[in-house]
């Protein structure tokens, strides 16, 4: 009896040998389980004893599996079978074309089937990504207050989000100022602004894209209601690199400007026109804790000939932390034709905390 239980356990464990990868070192020591994936620096082999373990992929003297395995070669192909090696060299029997052999310094990456179907599931839905994923975003706060002798309130918040793709990039933004002086009483406003906006850019090669705009402003001090502005153009990637991108764009808009009344106008205001819109805009990260954006847009008009608009916008940030980091940010608008009485130029200086959002645009 005793004989017949350890002839079950003996075959029991010859069986789940026979079914497991093997995986030699070059020390000699061997592990037995399953190979999950590599990515020519460590593999992953899950075991039954010892649970996942990670060995480094130069320590690997040969690999046996009992399952097909999916090796990424570094010419873009990917084989699969059953692997063996020999002197360095994986012996891979396909089902398409049988034994074929390949050097071990040409494998990238190792997966076993569900590793391979979770990657390509992944490469899918970056070619076709749902609208809500990959987005990312930050979120800028600047504060001044004053107690005692004077009484004041500055407060400026800035948002803005984007959805990268390889294909395209949606871009939502907005800026808020607000300023009171409450010094000598009844308190007044004294500053009071809004801006925002959406933009679409979609590649349509690596270099030039093309895109369109809708943008909207509200300026209590210029007697500004409301700017919308509906464009689009051409534009080209100069520098796009991970750390830097410099994109020159070119194109035109139609704006619409409704103004309060005034004395000068006392019904108000609108004005209607045709623009062309040209600018330029870079985004580098200097060092992992020091990154700089700078945006220049000019307006000039075609329906009002002279007559033009302004945007000026940078930004340098220093990380705190992740998620973390402290900004500076100056803003222009300028404006050939305002309003009688009212100055050409509005500028913004503000600093304070920034709170940062997913990976990758910002």
């Amino acid at each position: 009896m005793r004989r017949s239980l350890l002839l079950a356990g003996m075959l029991c464990v010859w069986t789940a040998a026979a079914n497991a990868d093997q995986v030699t070192l070059k020390n000699g020591d061997r592990l037995t389980g399953t190979i999950v994936k590599s990515d020519a620096k460590t593999m992953l082999v899950k075991t039954e004893l010892a649970g996942d373990v990670n060995v480094q992929w130069d320590a690997v003297s040969s690999i046996v599996s009992s399952q097909p395995l999916y090796l990424g070669l570094k010419d873009g192909q990917t084989v699969v079978g059953t692997v063996t090696t020999s002197d360095g060299t994986f012996a891979v029997v396909t089902s398409a074309t049988g034994k074929v052999e390949v050097p071990k310094n040409s494998v990238t990456t190792v997966r076993d089937d569900a590793e391979q179907k979770s990657f390509d599931a992944q490469i899918d839905r970056l070619r076709n990504p749902h609208l809500t994923d990959f987005w990312s975003g930050i979120l800028d706060t600047g504060l001044s207050l004053t107690r005692g002798n004077s009484s004041t309130l500055a407060f400026s918040l800035s948002a803005k989000a984007a959805r990268v793709t390889t294909r395209d990039k949606i871009s939502v933004y907005s800026t808020a100022v607000y300023a009171s002086d409450n010094t000598t009483p009844p308190s007044r406003t004294t500053a009071h602004a809004i801006r925002g906006g959406i933009r679409g850019d979609f590649n349509v090669s690596d270099r030039w894209f093309v895109f369109g705009l809708a943008d909207f402003e509200y300026d209590e001090f210029q007697d500004l209601d409301l700017r919308n502005v509906l464009g689009g153009g051409l534009g080209y990637h100069v520098i796009k690199h991970k750390s830097t991108t410099f994109d020159l764009f070119g194109g035109g808009d139609y704006e619409q400007e409704y103004f309060s009344a005034s004395t000068a106008f006392p019904a108000g205001l609108t004005r209607k026109t045709g623009e062309v819109l040209a600018g330029e805009e870079l985004n580098t990260k200097l060092n992992d804790r020091f990154a700089l954006t700078e945006k220049v847009s000019l307006f000039p008009n075609v329906s009002d000939s002279g007559q033009y608009r302004f945007q000026f916008d940078a930004t340098a940030a220093t990380k705190l932390k992740a998620w973390l980091s402290w900004q500076l940010t100056f803003s222009d608008r300028y404006l050939s034709n305002p309003l009688p009485g009212l100055k050409a130029n509005d500028e913004l200086l503000s600093t304070g905390l920034r709170l940062t959002f997913g990976k990758g645009t910002f």
